[in-house]
């Protein structure tokens, strides 16, 4: 090969280079406002906080709140779209992220998103953010709750879209994805077994433990205090 050919192959090499479409950098960081109020908060937390409890020893899931879902170049500069309030994304890495990145994750999307309802997002959630969810994301399960007037709705996606999720006598909907009941509890969204009980909080599960551990030392005390009066002495058995 003479020099000159040398020439021209670097030369267009540097072209195919030049041609390639350099994609946004990956480790960008949530760009969401703040939840509108405490109520709204409250709530993101408590389900975050009761799903990481129920799957605390599941290694291959990320759970994420009012965090910044990176999909396309063009949405980070018109910053049309804003962050889900929770979703999931199961079949991952659970480590620490700064925001989902699409293009970073191998093009996983949120499997389950809730969206949170308030004065100034609600039509926002029910149309345009809705709409997103179901063509593009293709997000498999989306939920809507207002903590304040206890809206609570939820659809499943199939061939044609979101089809919505009929509530079972108590009100709850299926979450196929998640293998858990979503509903209402005390003016809060709450998750239940299939078999439906109450998902608990770290703490509810700690204050419960502690009862099942007292309720058990106040039985051995009455059946030792009642193997004394049968003049049997406990410490003997």
């Amino acid at each position: 090969m003479t020099p000159q050919s040398n020439l021209i192959t670097d030369a267009e090499s540097e072209q195919d280079v030049e041609d390639i479409p350099l994609l946004p950098p990956c480790d960008l960081y949530s760009d969401e406002l703040e939840m509108e109020s405490d109520l709204h908060l409250r709530q993101m937390v408590l389900l975050i906080s009761c799903l990481e409890w129920l799957w605390r020893d599941r290694t291959d899931y990320f759970v994420g709140g009012n965090l910044t879902v990176y999909y396309s170049q063009k949405r980070i500069k018109t910053r049309e779209f804003r962050g889900p309030d929770f979703f999931v994304v199961q079949g991952v890495e659970p480590r620490s992220r700064k925001s989902w990145t699409v293009w970073e994750e191998d093009g996983r999307y949120p499997d389950v998103i809730v969206e949170i309802l308030s004065e100034s997002t609600a039509e926002v959630d029910r149309t345009t953010k809705k709409e997103l969810y179901q063509n593009t994301f293709r997000t498999l399960e989306y939920f809507w709750f207002d903590p304040e007037s206890l809206e609570f709705t939820g659809f499943s996606l199939n061939r044609s879209g979101y089809q919505p999720i009929q509530p079972n006598p108590q009100g709850q909907l299926w979450s196929e994805q998640l293998q858990l009941f979503l509903g209402v509890h005390q003016d809060k969204l709450r998750f239940f077994a299939p078999t439906g009980e109450l998902v608990p909080t770290p703490e509810e599960a700690a204050l419960f433990e502690q009862q099942q551990r007292l309720a058990a030392e106040q039985r051995a005390e009455r059946l030792a205090a009642k193997l004394r009066e049968l003049n049997i002495d406990p410490d003997s058995l």
